[in-house]
């Protein structure tokens, strides 16, 4: 019998993303593991078997850095993304962890000012981090 928490149980139900945001979290997969590099290489090795096809040398040369910049700006783009939703994701963890905090701090200091005082603090440092 699995036990997982109610977060747990519906971070799965009605998934509101939106279908970039979804092809992003499927494509920064697929790139960070081995068999997109190996075809990176692949295309590499292809590139380089494939001079004496060429007549141009420069030609040849601006063939690989077209398609290594076009990949490239791609990339970054998607994996920015990631990096911004992973980033927002780990801040409200953070701010509901602080939250939690604040109000463990606040129900224990009924007559402790000190912990009032902390928890005081700890809820307008949360707040100054309500941005997303």
């Amino acid at each position: 019998m699995e036990r997982r928490s109610e977060a747990a149980r519906s971070r799965g139900v009605g998934d509101h993303r939106s279908p970039f945001d979804r092809f992003v979290e499927h494509a920064e997969l697929r790139v960070s593991q081995a068999p997109f590099f190996f075809v990176c290489v692949g295309i590499v090795v292809a590139w380089l078997i494939s001079l004496p096809w060429w007549t141009d040398l420069k030609t040849w040369q601006v063939a690989i850095h077209t398609v290594a910049s076009v990949f490239t700006l791609l990339l970054v783009v998607l994996l920015e993304n990631a990096g911004r939703r992973a980033s927002e994701a780990s801040q409200e963890k953070l701010n509901v962890i602080a939250e939690a905090l604040a109000a463990l701090l606040a129900s224990s200091a009924f007559n402790d000012s000190e912990l009032r005082t902390a928890a005081e603090r700890l809820r307008e440092a949360v707040g100054l981090e309500e941005r997303h």
